[in-house]
């Protein structure tokens, strides 16, 4: 768990990073807004349409060789990115960053059900998603730290940098992936036999009881699909506040790369916090819709407060704290819910599918944001676009029947 924790955190840098380098990069490079929002949501059309075949090649390929060759390929990209000169250098880089990475999460999401059973998987799920609230703890300041300092170094801009140093350790924890990890429980040899087959049994006797394993199940199910949509209208909210928030921020009046990096970084420290709190209590009430849709909608009247308070600076970054705490505490029970409909070959495409739809929104949200600013000269009315967006999802999610989800 600390190194696909690891992974994720390198993960997440290169994916969101982008929103820092735009401080900088759209002057030097004469890009828009909407080119800027266009090229940050293109990622995720790469990622969408690889996510499931990279998923269901898992199954036969085995997690250590499958996240090793995504981790590779992506730190490549990433540091590529400081090559860019023209928008469509920008879209194409993007585009391709969304191909490499296609498969990691839910690639992850699919290994922990080789690992852990459901009981147990709330909080491990939320353990290891806490990576997205503190790759942006991390990596806020740090960008903040590498676009200040090294502006003008060797002759690069400081967005330049960036890219470069945020890209190049994802290709070491690659190819330390491809040493480190275990495909199954039956290839541990830090477990005992006793252990190995205590797991093993456990894991055999939930997966027995779910009826839907083939792969085709995985793509037809309704409930699948619904869980896509559920995932959409979160992960709307998310991306938003990943692509958008040091903008906000600087609108907020903190001007300087390295304020701005340490006030983007406390509505996320604060969210890894929730995670790990809301993932706990899950697990220990063995309930996941109010523990999905409570955080859900908390998120969403912390984006609003926000807007409502943007003349106090201050009160409306603890707003965007409640905000992001309420997306990224509910985000990982989702996931909870998602995989307990699914198992076996059906689990792969089920979790790639779910993925891919929500990760849809990595498009939609960015680019509505950067016409939308560009349109009304802020960010206010994309906010709230956002909050209505993840009002929706908490309803589906309270739409499941309880019995269901208990069964």
């Amino acid at each position: 768990m600390p190194f696909l924790f690891a992974c994720y955190i390198f993960a997440y840098l290169d994916r969101v990073n982008v929103g820092f380098a735009k401080l900088r990069m759209l002057d030097a490079l004469g890009f828009s807004e909407a080119v800027y929002g266009l090229g940050a949501g293109i990622f995720f059309l790469g990622y969408v349409l690889f996510e499931v075949p990279s998923n269901v090649l898992m199954l036969k390929l085995g997690a250590r060789r499958t996240i090793a060759r995504i981790m590779v390929a992506w730190g490549i990209i990433s540091a590529a990115m400081m090559l860019v000169e023209t928008p469509t250098q920008f879209y194409l880089l993007r585009f391709l960053l969304g191909v490499a990475e296609a498969g990691f999460f839910p690639g992850v999401i699919l290994y922990l059900t080789f690992w852990f059973p459901a009981a147990r998987r709330g909080r491990v799920t939320a353990l290891f998603a806490t990576a997205v609230a503190l790759s942006t703890v991390i990596g806020a300041p740090l960008s903040g730290v590498i676009m200040h300092y090294l502006d003008g170094a060797n002759g690069w801009a400081g967005w330049q940098w960036l890219f470069v140093i945020e890209g190049l350790p994802s290709v070491a924890m690659g190819l330390v992936a491809l040493a480190y990890l275990d495909d199954r429980v039956e290839d541990a040899r830090w477990l005992s036999a006793a252990e190995r087959a205590l797991i093993a049994a456990d894991i055999a006797h939930e997966h027995g009881n779910i009826a839907h394993v083939r792969v085709v199940d995985g793509l037809r199910l309704p409930r699948v699909w619904l869980m896509g949509v559920i995932y959409f209208c979160i992960v709307m909210g998310l991306y938003g506040l990943n692509f958008w928030l040091p903008s906000i921020v600087q609108e907020l009046g903190f001007e300087s790369m390295i304020g701005v990096g340490l006030v983007t970084a406390i509505p996320f420290g604060f969210a890894a916090v929730a995670m790990v709190l809301v993932g706990q209590r899950a697990d220990r009430a063995r309930e996941r819709r109010w523990h999905t849709a409570a955080p859900v909608l908390a998120g969403a009247v912390g984006l609003i407060a926000s807007v409502l308070l943007a003349a106090h600076p201050f009160a409306a970054i603890a707003a965007l704290t409640l905000g992001a705490c309420g997306i990224l505490g509910g985000l990982p029970q989702s996931w909870s819910l998602s995989t307990a409909f699914v198992s076996g070959g059906a689990a792969a495409a089920g979790i790639a599918l779910i993925n891919s739809i929500g990760n849809l929104a990595g498009f939609v949200a960015p680019w509505s944001l950067g016409l939308i600013k560009e349109a009304t000269g802020s960010t206010a009315a994309g906010v709230c676009l956002l909050a209505g967006s993840l009002v929706v999802g908490a309803l589906l999610v309270l739409s499941i029947p309880a019995r269901e989800v208990a069964r």
